[in-house]
């Protein structure tokens, strides 16, 4: 197998940076310029997609209502200073103060060109929700890098009262989210374009954070230079993943392409096996070597003959869906064979629940866990998170998950030693290490039954060909998400759909 050969020239996709580390690049650039000159390149790129928002929402700039949610930072130094030059453009703006340390430079600026300025208090309230439900165009410099998840009042009241017919451009990221992890709070902005500096922040990239950004637009302030070692996430665009995608050369046969082992199925969820072999052998594995109960594997000949079953050779196990661990059948054993192997391993559904005993087996007096994400991909969704890092002595809940996935994936890398890949609307895929990569291409009809067991097919196929499990999980999630967007050109699908179309959605990548 070798790397797509023409995929060089295709598009890469965005990566975000720690705050400590695109601070260092904002300080090391700010001593090279005069003071103030880098507020004034951001706050002139924010003016003009602020201006584009404007023209294309109404139709025209001069004239149009601005109001400005200005906060303590720089972020609210930015959107005064933007404030200024779209007033010079006769736009109407009105800056809501929210606090009394706020950019007085910036304040000075403003009213100079015929802004308004208004500190917010219960005894302005009334003026202020006048203003915003007015408002064609409402700014968000509320809080920045220093921000946590939620907003207090009275930032938080003044965000309830955005009118829906207002477009909402927040600066540098949505106020309420926390800009490493991507965890909100019950209050926070939902922007619909979010102008960011320098580079993109990790929450910008990172659910649940990620859905209030809105479009991503990034202005350059020349810190790629200072910028230094990994990001800490990634999104892979179409390029990369072309790149990263096992291509058969000439002399390939079906072992040099990858044999998947399949442990997966039961008795009850006998369907659970066929979906994920579909997402294997639609992926391109050279050829599946299926292990399950009498009913489970008559299924999935039926439906591939051309399926191998029992043990064998393989390069690479896909491990436990639709496995239930305490049905009395061979799987649990088989699980716990494949992975004492030494072969890669993706854990699926009910191997998630027999993984800890496996861990502790693992473990050394010390405590020490092994790193193992160089072997390892668990694919649980967050119920499964929840329930994994329970077994591992954590505190967590389902809805701790939804609201800081990426902190609570982390953790489960760093405590289970594998790299783990954490299902959703945007899915998570997080190393020990805690760098990540996030992709959010699939359609809302995605959630559907079996889902996850197509997903953990493709990925299970591309560990057979050689991937690493952070690859592997990434790019299985591009391609499940673009695949079932293929499937469903807008309309409800289910999940062999999904598998259906994954051929067609790799060949597209490939050619262009």
């Amino acid at each position: 197998m070798s790397a797509n050969p023409k995929a060089g020239r295709h598009q890469k996709g965005p990566v975000a940076y720690r705050v400590d580390d695109l601070r260092k690049a904002e300080q090391q650039v700010m001593a090279t310029l005069p003071e103030g000159a880098l507020m004034q390149r951001a706050a002139a790129g924010l003016a003009v997609s602020c201006a584009r928002v404007l023209r294309e929402r109404t139709g025209k700039i001069s004239g149009r209502r601005t109001v400005l949610l200005v906060g303590p930072g720089d972020n609210g130094g930015d959107a005064l200073y933007a404030g200024e030059r779209l007033a010079r453009r006769g736009v109407a703006v009105v800056a809501l103060l929210t606090s009394e340390k706020v950019h007085s430079a910036g304040v000075r600026a403003l009213a100079a060109v015929g802004g308004r300025c208004v500190q917010v208090s219960p005894d302005t309230a009334v003026e202020a929700w006048t203003h915003l439900e007015a408002a064609d165009l409402v700014v968000d410099g509320l809080l920045g890098l220093g921000g946590r998840p939620g907003l207090r009042e009275p930032a938080a009241g003044l965000i309830d009262r955005i009118p829906d017919h207002a477009a909402v451009v927040a600066v540098d990221l949505p106020s309420g989210v926390d800009p490493d992890t991507g965890g909100t709070g019950p209050s926070h902005i939902w922007a619909d374009v979010t102008v960011t500096f320098g580079a993109a922040k990790a929450c910008l990239l990172m659910p649940p954070a990620s859905a209030a950004v809105g479009d991503l637009e990034i202005i350059d302030l020349g810190l790629a230079p200072h910028l230094h070692g990994e990001p800490l996430v990634k999104r892979l665009a179409a390029g990369d993943v072309a790149r990263l995608w096992p291509v058969p050369t000439p002399s390939a046969d079906k072992y040099r392409r990858g044999v998947l082992g399949v442990v997966a199925g039961s008795a009850g969820y006998p369907g659970a096996a066929v979906l994920a072999v579909a997402g294997a052998l639609r992926t391109g594995v050279g050829m599946v070597r299926y292990v399950g109960p009498k009913d489970a594997t008559a299924a999935v000949r039926s439906a591939w003959p051309e399926i191998v079953a029992g043990n064998g050779r393989v390069q690479a196990w896909l491990l436990g869906s639709g496995v239930v661990p305490d049905a009395g059948d061979d799987q649990p054993e088989a699980i716990h064979n494949a992975l004492e192997s030494g072969h890669p391993c993706v854990l699926d559904a009910g191997a998630l629940g027999l993984f800890p005993d496996e861990l502790r087996a693992h473990t050394d007096s010390s405590g020490a866990v092994p790193d193992r994400s160089d072997k390892l991909l668990l694919t649980p969704h967050a119920g499964e998170l929840a329930r994994l890092l329970t077994d591992l002595g954590e505190d967590v809940h389902r809805e701790d998950i939804e609201a800081q996935p990426y902190k609570h994936t982390h953790t489960a890398a760093r405590l289970t030693g594998a790299t783990v890949l954490l299902k959703g609307s945007t899915t998570l895929v997080v190393r020990p290490d805690g760098h990540a990569r996030s992709q959010a291409e699939a359609p809302s009809w995605l959630a559907t039954a079996g889902a996850g067991d197509v997903l953990a097919g493709i990925a299970g196929a591309l560990l057979a060909s050689g991937l690493s499990p952070f690859d592997a999980g990434s790019v299985a999630a591009y391609v499940h998400g673009k695949a079932a967007a293929r499937a469903s050109g807008g309309g409800p699908i289910v999940s062999m759909d999904v598998a259906q179309e994954v051929p067609a959605t790799v060949g597209a990548l490939l050619r262009h």
